[in-house]
């Protein structure tokens, strides 16, 4: 059994574990609050976001106050009168106890002075109960040998998580304390900050200079056809906050495997071809370049999850765990098609609702741990078959206009070359050209930004860094004897001048990815072995 299938106010689920104690619940105060709902029709809007039809214990009580729920999403007057009439409507007037029972409800209270602490007292008893029958339903999962034990733990998170999402919270706060908590903000924005560079830095200067970084609570959506780049895009992004700036990066995988990713992020960064990489194909010279360019990337704070089909409540509950451990400042998953509902499982029903529910969801999930995530989305075959030069709109995004709605930024990538275009409009090469069109932004100006694409190696860079296809960055040339390029020194046993003959590099691991064996999971490597990636 799921956290979803399980009813947290099933009164017979609780009683199990009971032992004779008293549930927590209190018949009168529940009363007090319809009686004060009965006589003041303004009472409703002091407490509807806290109170719902199961907040209530007693099966009369929620019958009440549903009926009450629909007058008032009806916009018609809630009394004694109409309510009544709703439930005889429905006939449902006996099992509410009749009218006589109604005006005695009225009866419990003067006014409705009190109702938003009465009603604060029934939320928090309804909690209570919930997280008895959770605990009922865990004793139960964890006593029978079936159950996978890792199951088990991941229901307990579940369950609680979702007890949490329907707790207590504040709804608004005063416009002197959001004032004084902007300010603050600004102010710390300002405090060694000459770029205008507020959030989580890309890497990528142009498109920092346009969106200030990758902003906290924001919600962006990287979408494209596939073979455009998604993925080497947001690993770039990733690689360069990580490593440049230390920031901690969540990335959820749900395409790649972890050693599929981590294999991208090694290419990009050593420089290596990701080809000779994934057939364990290198030169002497190119083992020390990997030796010589990772230390960096082991160190980074990258966390990587590669759990498939991965769920709404699973992401969140991973994400406040990370949050909680790591400290992470930026949520990646890749991507937004490849999560399934609420329940963990496709719904054979209408896809655009679900993917409604996801996307909407990223959105909260950046509000609630207060980082910005990044979403990978597909686009739609239109794109395909337009024509022209074939650059995506926001009409392409696949499944649900709900995405757009929800998206703080949706940025699209286009590589023209891919559609045999080698030239612009103005007549300019279009060869290793990658457009990031910022077709959305809720909080700045449209534009689109153009980055040096790669291939060798599947990374993205700022145009004009010194990355060339096929070579080296500046940056990244190694010292070797005779200056670069010159790979005399690995010949003849890899000594020369009577040095110390060259020694293989030990296999480096991510952070993300540390084995429990500290002489790595494939023992030392060397040049001539056949690489196991």
């Amino acid at each position: 059994m799921t956290p979803d299938t399980v009813d947290f106010q099933t009164r017979s689920g609780i009683a199990q574990v009971t032992d004779g104690k008293k549930l927590p619940y209190s018949i009168d105060i529940e009363a007090a609050v319809l009686g004060s709902l009965l006589i003041d029709k303004e009472a409703l809007s002091l407490i509807k976001e806290l109170v719902r039809v199961k907040t209530f214990y007693n099966e009369q009580h929620q019958i009440i106050y549903e009926a009450i729920l629909k007058l008032f999403e009806a916009s018609e007057p809630i009394d004694i009168v109409t309510v009544s009439s709703y439930l005889r409507s429905k006939n449902k007037i006996r099992e509410a106890g009749g009218t006589k029972y109604l005006t005695e409800l009225m009866s419990k209270v003067n006014s409705a002075s009190n109702i938003e602490h009465h009603a604060l007292i029934i939320s928090q008893l309804s909690i209570k109960r919930e997280m008895v029958a959770a605990s009922n339903e865990l004793m139960t999962q964890a006593f029978d040998e079936n159950n996978d034990i890792f199951n088990v733990l991941d229901n307990t998170e579940q369950y609680f998580f979702k007890i949490s999402e329907q707790s207590i919270k504040r709804q608004y706060m005063s416009s002197s304390e959001i004032m004084r908590l902007t300010i603050d903000e600004l102010e710390h924005k300002k405090l060694g900050n000459d770029d205008g560079l507020t959030g989580i830095p890309s890497g990528f200067s142009d498109l920092d200079k346009l969106t200030g970084g990758w902003q906290k609570t924001e919600l962006t959506i990287i979408a494209a056809r596939p073979g455009m780049g998604k993925t080497a895009f947001v690993v770039s992004a990733m690689r360069n906050a990580a490593v440049d700036h230390q920031s901690p990066v969540a990335i959820f995988s749900l395409e790649m495997s972890a050693t599929q990713l981590m294999l991208r992020l090694i290419s990009a960064e050593a420089e290596i071809e990701s080809e000779k990489l994934r057939k364990g194909i290198l030169e002497p010279h190119e083992w020390q370049q990997l030796h010589t360019r990772l230390d960096k990337l082991s160190a980074a704070p990258i966390y990587i999850d590669d759990t498939p089909a991965l769920s709404v409540l699973e992401l969140r509950a991973k994400c406040r765990r990370l949050k909680a451990q790591f400290g992470i400042e930026m949520v990646i998953i890749d991507y937004l098609q490849l999560m399934s509902g609420e329940d963990g499982t496709n719904s054979q029903g209408n896809r655009e609702q679900e993917i409604a529910t996801i996307s909407r969801s990223l959105k909260n999930l950046s509000k609630e741990i207060n980082v910005p995530v990044l979403a990978l989305s597909q686009l739609s075959r239109a794109v395909e078959t337009r024509g022209g030069d074939k650059r995506p709109q926001l009409s392409d995004l696949r499944e649900s206009g709900s995405i757009e709605q929800d998206a703080d930024m949706v940025m699209f990538l286009y590589r023209p070359e891919y559609y045999k275009i080698t030239e612009d409009e103005n007549g300019n090469p279009t060869d290793g050209i990658g457009e990031v069109i910022i077709a959305k932004n809720r909080a700045g100006t449209l534009d689109t930004i153009r980055l040096q694409f790669v291939k060798e190696f599947t990374k993205f860079a700022d145009l004009g860094s010194g990355m060339r296809a096929g070579g080296m960055s500046d940056y990244g040339k190694i010292n070797l004897p005779g200056g670069a390029g010159d790979y005399s020194h690995f010949e003849n046993g890899g000594s020369s001048g009577g040095e110390e003959p060259w020694a293989p590099p030990t296999f480096l691991q991510s952070k993300a990815n540390k084995p429990q064996d500290t002489d790595g999971p494939f023992g030392d490597i060397k040049p001539d072995d056949e690489v196991p990636f």
